[in-house]
């Protein structure tokens, strides 16, 4: 079973300062619920190849995997992809100037759940999508304070 996780919201910052901030590993912690730690690998700043260990806390599990940035527009797209971890997945941001101002922000998370992952699927998916409205939910309060 393959998961599709795809949410948006609309946050008042350029798509710029919305990239700088979301598209930066070392905020996930401080936004994303269920990040607690990121390490990069390579030598920042951010660019295709870039690799950074994440480490989270998910469904009472602990996952641990590598991220490595195969897609990197700065202001308009971030694509990453675990290279090391529970199970293939691919993260991506988007961000495009919105109606009346501001950044429309997508953040979709697809992959192949294996093991564990793939027995509670539905169950992971329907928890997937709950945290990262509540993710970006986040984002937007930083952001917009």
């Amino acid at each position: 079973m393959s998961v599709d996780v795809m949410v948006e919201t609309t946050i008042r910052r350029s798509p710029a300062e919305v990239s700088a901030y979301a598209g930066d590993p070392g905020n996930a912690p401080t936004w994303y619920a269920n990040i607690r730690s990121v390490e990069w690998r390579t030598q920042p700043p951010m660019r295709v190849g870039s690799r950074m260990d994440f480490v989270a806390q998910f469904l009472g599990r602990r996952l641990a995997y590598t991220y490595e940035v195969v897609e990197w527009v700065p202001g308009e797209r971030l694509v990453m992809r675990t290279a090391d971890g529970p199970f293939p997945m691919e993260t991506s941001y988007t961000w495009e100037p919105a109606d009346g101002g501001g950044t429309r922000m997508t953040l979709r998370n697809r992959g192949n759940p294996s093991g564990f992952a793939r027995i509670a699927g539905p169950a992971m998916e329907l928890a997937m999508r709950r945290a990262t409205t509540k993710d970006l939910a986040r984002l937007k309060e930083i952001l917009e304070t």
